[in-house]
């Protein structure tokens, strides 16, 4: 039986307010640590440190990040949170190479883990071994990338932003802004999620748009490359990117390549919420990686602990998406400091 089959005949309900069930814990906020070791645990918010008195935990999160991608740090920090508050040993790995990623799923598997939390931005290199997960009788759960695969691939619950649905609202707000002529740039070559993000876009929004390969793991690349489109084609108006990180960059290529062309984006970031006070980037898209860290790890204790699935083993607990323009940004930016948002 698997593990949605086994929620559904011990008939958990869905609890989406998947936060409230753990009030009664109080926060502690962890501080970062090098990938594929244990997180600190001494804490770095001046938060109570207040922890759950069940037995400990060790839980394996294992991210498709790229090295200088600053959004895994947000999703990390709410993993520590939760890890902090609910005595969970926290082991953090990651690499953007499909191939890898399942080798450090397989790694935590070796060690026993209670729990593993993983994305799956390229889910069928994930396939064989999130069986082999499964057949240990380790817990897994998705977050952030994966929301069309989790089920299939016998995941107990997911966290995140359907990417399709935010690519579509995305769109809508281009049509809104008087958008004519875009460019979405793609920074990792075969993640599902950022292409369904583009596909999106492409759905709801009425005017011209191309997507436009980069390399993601390469800035300077990435700023020349779209600098030579925006000088290629004058007429592009609006350039879409799929990270807090490339939005920056993409303001300098507009700067650089005599462009009058806006910036808008998905994601966010302390230094993003600057570029929105300032003007230099339109709006972002917020998924709330914090949450999605936080939740993840949080899912699994409660799973542990006292049975339960958030969604009901059934449907995603969704983080996203919410705009950030103008109008909010200065109450967002306040958390984006601390790195909640």
């Amino acid at each position: 039986m698997d593990r949605s089959s086994h929620a559904r005949s011990r008939g958990f309900a869905p609890a989406v307010a998947l936060a409230a069930a753990a009030a009664a814990l109080t926060l502690a906020g962890c501080s970062s640590s090098s990938g594929g070791k244990e997180a600190d645990e001494k804490g770095d918010s001046g938060a109570s440190a207040g922890k759950a008195n069940t037995p400990r935990m060790t839980v394996a999160l294992v991210t498709h990040q790229a090295a200088g991608d600053t959004f895994w740090d947000i999703v990390r920090k709410g993993a520590e949170a939760a890890a902090a508050k609910d005595n969970i040993k926290l082991v953090y790995s990651a690499d953007p190479n499909a191939g890898n990623q399942a080798n450090l799923v397989q790694n935590a598997i070796d060690q026993k883990v209670d729990g593993i939390a993983v994305t799956l931005a390229k889910p069928d290199a994930l396939r064989s071994v999130l069986g082999k997960a499964e057949k240990a009788g380790i817990p897994v759960v998705g977050l952030n990338s994966g929301l069309a695969d989790w089920k299939k691939l016998g995941l107990m619950e997911f966290f995140g932003q359907d990417e399709t649905v935010a690519g579509e609202a995305l769109g809508k707000r281009l049509n809104e802004d008087g958008a004519k002529n875009a460019v979405c740039v793609i920074h990792e070559q075969g993640n599902v999620g950022l292409t369904q993000r583009c596909d999106g876009v492409k759905k709801t929004f009425e005017g011209s748009i191309e997507n436009l390969y980069v390399n993601g793991t390469d800035m300077p690349s990435v700023k020349s490359t779209i600098t030579a489109k925006l000088k290629q084609d004058g007429d592009i108006d609006h350039l879409v990117t799929l990270g807090a990180p490339f939005a920056m960059t993409a303001v300098q290529s507009v700067a650089e390549g005599g462009s009058k062309a806006k910036v808008a984006t998905f994601d966010l970031n302390k230094e993003l919420t600057g570029a929105i006070e300032k003007g230099d980037i339109e709006f972002a898209v917020d998924q709330q990686p914090y949450l999605q860290g936080y939740l993840a790890v949080d899912g699994l204790w409660l799973y542990e602990n006292n049975g339960n699935y958030s969604g009901g083993g059934e449907q995603p607990v969704l983080t996203g998406p919410a705009f950030v323009d103008k109008s909010n940004v200065k109450a967002v930016a306040e958390f984006a400091s601390k790195g909640t948002r």
